[in-house]
């Protein structure tokens, strides 16, 4: 296990938190006009790690991770001002003459600790919330995806204030010493189980933590919407990164009558996207190392292939996989799959669906087609998730004005915009007050008559 002194950078990010360096809208500003300069000139070098990592073709690297994150950083720009302003606040009648407003601070300084599937996106995106807000920070990259790790340390180094923001590369052992550290605000992104670990961690300093973790997404396919357009959206959300996404969905409900067709339009849908052999497909990425390959396999073996279904363990190649013959009860619907492994379970009635979504945990992300804004409701109505989008996939984390994050075992807290400014920042409140009238009223001692007519103060003017 490292030790205190295997990080003197966290000293230095100490010592510029205290001395409000970062606290000024100048500062947050050239932040993050740096970060977006690093993503528009190192692009290619960027896609070129990614591809190295997953394969991940130039144009889904831009949709997903650069693009985005450019987008990102001008809502930051744009707003920032008004999300940094002082808000007054009215004071009862009882406690004027006064002054009184509360206003976002930053926590300090803040540990992010990104995942491996959108290495660049998930330790930018909050980075950017982070800089926003006015904190020093601790990037700690997935391990996983070592050439996009790489470049990234690299880039903060040369782009961002060193005295504020830093890099820390390693495996299991490094986050483990990092979490051993006190910061002021801890936000991590990945699975459930090492979500529990870092929330152990954060308790022992008791330091606030956001947790952005997985879940089983699921999609329902109404029979009253476009089917074709319908199966298109689910390939290409379920598909993109190979599976590899938190917010994919992780399998689909349709209604009976219209599964067959469903299965059909999907199917087609695969071939378009991808060619007959999707193996030979410039777009479409592999599974990031072996340890998830073996554990899809697994989950393969047991399923039964309607599509897809092919692997390769010498370049981690998973095929566009649709499974039949799912139940609730099938071991491929006991725990996200995050891969390229897609369940399609019918259903006799729009309840059924709900009440297996119901007896499940909560997911990140729900998905529905309908074309019946009082199935729309109902479905929002009777159910929970972090968030839900309609007609479509995946793009619900994609606005910058929507807060982005799960319940219960999904996670907690958000980002994204706002919500993310939010996030990194607390609010701190502040009363002014005069020093005259000083009324005998407020001291003691309080005898009959006096407790009686401030009772009565405290109620009328309250």
């Amino acid at each position: 296990m490292q030790k205190d002194q295997d990080f003197p950078q966290l000293e230095v990010l100490r010592e510029t938190s205290e001395r409000g360096i970062t606290r000024d809208i100048s500062w947050r500003r050239s932040q993050l006009l740096a970060l977006e300069t690093f993503l528009i000139e190192r692009e290619q070098d960027i896609a070129a790690a990614l591809y190295d990592d997953f394969r991940k073709s130039p144009a889904e690297t831009f949709l997903t991770e650069t693009g985005y994150l450019r987008g990102e950083i001008r809502f930051a720009l744009k707003h920032l001002t008004s999300w940094m302003k002082t808000h007054r606040v009215s004071i009862p009648l009882i406690y004027q003459p006064g002054h009184s407003s509360y206003r976002s601070e930053p926590y300090g300084v803040v540990l992010i600790i990104g995942a491996w599937n959108y290495p660049i996106n998930l330790c930018l995106a909050p980075l950017i919330s982070a800089v926003a807000a006015g904190n020093c920070a601790v990037v700690k990259p997935s391990e996983h995806a070592r050439h996009t790790s790489k470049v990234i340390a690299e880039g903060l180094y040369h782009y961002l204030d060193k005295r504020a923001i830093c890099v820390i590369e390693g495996g299991v052992e490094t986050s483990k010493a990092l979490l051993e550290e006190h910061f002021d605000y801890l936000f991590f992104t990945g699975s459930q189980t090492i979500g529990r670990e870092v929330m152990h961690a954060a308790a022992k300093h008791l330091t606030p933590l956001t947790l952005e973790l997985g879940g089983k997404c699921p999609c329902i396919v109404e029979p009253d919407v476009d089917l074709r357009v319908a199966a298109r959206r689910i390939v290409w959300a379920k598909f993109l990164n190979a599976g590899q996404t938190c917010i994919a969905p992780d399998y689909v409900f349709v209604d009976k009558k219209v599964e067959g067709e469903l299965l059909r339009y999907m199917g087609e849908a695969i071939t378009d996207f991808y060619g007959a052999d999707p193996r030979l497909s410039s777009d479409y990425p592999r599974i990031v190392n072996e340890n998830n390959f073996n554990r899809l396999e697994k989950l393969l073996s047991a399923s039964l292939p309607l599509r897809g279904g092919i692997t390769d363990s010498h370049e981690y190649y998973v095929a566009p996989t649709i499974l039949k013959g799912v139940t609730l009860q099938s071991e491929v619907m006991q725990a996200e799959i995050f891969g390229p492994l897609l369940p399609v379970i019918a259903y006799g009635d729009l309840g059924e669906a709900l009440e297996g979504i119901q007896r499940g945990p909560k997911p990140l992300a729900l998905y529905l087609f309908s074309a019946d804004p009082k199935v729309q409701e109902r479905v929002v109505r009777q159910s929970c998730s972090g968030g839900v989008c309609i007609n479509d996939l995946l793009f619900q984390a994609s606005l910058p004005g929507l807060p982005f994050g799960g319940i219960g075992s999904s996670g907690f807290g958000a980002y994204h915009g706002q919500a993310g400014f939010d996030t990194f920042s607390f609010k701190r409140s502040v009363l002014k007050r005069s020093l005259y009238p000083d009324p005998d009223l407020r001291y003691p001692p309080y005898t009959g008559k006096k407790f009686g007519f401030l009772k009565h103060l405290v109620t009328l003017f309250s």
